[in-house]
């Protein structure tokens, strides 16, 4: 049965402009969360300070009702030896007291409540916001598939299911990818620098009072920050396109990688390496690459490992890599059915496009080994 592709063609486009209006519509909502997020964090950090402050003003009142209490116990036990004033006195300065205490002490309790209730609505605005940002990136798959080209859907519609659910999943994973460095992005350089900014003011405040034993102090822990910061801007770089790749080669940058995973991890990494590595292709070059680098991430997170063995050996035609740990092992079996591990399926769909095979050997308290035969292909 033919498909009428224009009719088609109308029925997409009006779904894509009711999917953007949806996303837009989210996107207000999340953002006007997000503003008030911030605006209850910014009071939270204010109310703790005035919590601070009132448990400082009830402890200083505390003392001084006691004292106040000691004085007054001794004008009394001892009243032939004090004037009716002074005793008046004693009392309403012990009274006066109390009614400050009485007072402070239940502004404490008040701004603790303040507290809590703020705390348990910010743990629901980024529930909120969790559940918007999930459900834009969901859309932006939906409308990178619905936005693409049209011309052949007859076709791909009767041939390629396949590969249109793994175009879905690699959508997917790129919203994911940006989400995720964004959120890298922003609890970590742009955090970071926002405290330069105000740890710079604190030092002006500082060599304007003549505080320089003070400001050389915080201005080694400014520098510190920013080489941490510099470190963390370097690290998704990295992680984004490692530049090394490009410039030294495949398995220079792998060492170079390996070197950091381990000090990481603190696993121990074995790279081997047989025969010369060839002119590649850059784009083959990150692939390998970022076969690697999932392995290792797999083993660092599941296999309770000591030791791994990355094994490259470079045949004429044919790349043969093999990933080799000494962790607990799982049941390849069970994984495929349960259909659950995203890693091994993304390192799958890799292989595929780099035409190539992989196999994977795991049993309980066994160890993993993950083979991979890729042809190679040249600049």
């Amino acid at each position: 049965m033919g498909i009428d592709v224009s009719v088609l063609d109308k029925v997409i486009q009006k779904t894509v402009k009711a999917v953007e209006s949806s996303k837009e519509q989210i996107f207000e909502i999340a953002e006007s969360a997000r503003k008030e997020y911030e605006a209850m964090k910014r009071e939270v950090h204010d109310v703790r300070e005035a919590i601070g402050e009132v448990i400082r003003q009830v402890d200083a009142l505390d003392l001084k009702y006691r004292k106040a209490r000691s004085r007054l116990m001794m004008v009394s036990k001892n009243f032939h030896e004090y004037t009716e004033d002074d005793i008046r006195a004693a009392y309403e300065e012990a009274h006066d007291v109390q009614v400050e205490l009485l007072l402070a002490r239940e502004r404490e309790t008040n701004l603790r409540k303040r507290r809590d209730d703020l705390d348990m609505r910010l743990r629901n605005l980024e529930h909120t916001i969790q559940k918007a940002e999930n459900l834009m990136s969901q859309m932006g798959v939906v409308l990178s598939y619905l936005m693409g080209d049209l011309g052949q859907v007859e076709e791909m519609l009767a041939t390629a299911k396949q590969h249109q659910l793994m175009g879905l999943r690699i959508i997917q994973a790129q919203e994911e990818e940006r989400k995720r460095v964004a959120r890298e992005i922003h609890d970590g350089p742009a955090q970071s620098m926002a405290n330069v900014v105000l740890r710079a003011d604190l030092v002006e405040r500082m060599l304007k009072n003549e505080q320089v034993t003070e400001a050389l102090k915080e201005l080694q822990g400014l520098k510190e920050m920013v080489r941490l910061s510099l470190a963390d801007v370097r690290r998704i770089i990295f992680d984004l396109r490692p530049m090394a790749l490009d410039d030294l080669g495949l398995v220079p940058t792998l060492q170079k990688y390996i070197q950091t995973f381990e000090e990481q991890s603190r696993l121990q990494v074995e790279l081997i390496v047989f025969g010369k590595e060839q002119s590649l292709d850059s784009s083959f070059k990150a692939g390998i690459f970022r076969l690697v680098q999932e392995c290792l991430n797999n083993v660092a997170k599941h296999a309770s490992a000591r030791f791994v063995q990355v094994k490259l050996e470079f045949q004429p035609e044919t790349l043969f890599l093999v990933v080799k740990d000494d962790g607990v092992g799982f049941s390849v079996e069970q994984t495929k059915r349960s259909g659950n591990s995203f890693g091994i399926l993304g390192m799958r769909e890799r292989t595929q496009l780099l035409q190539g095979k992989m196999e994977i050997t795991s049993a309980l308290q066994q160890g993993t080994k993950v083979f991979f035969q890729i042809p190679l292909k040249g600049d």
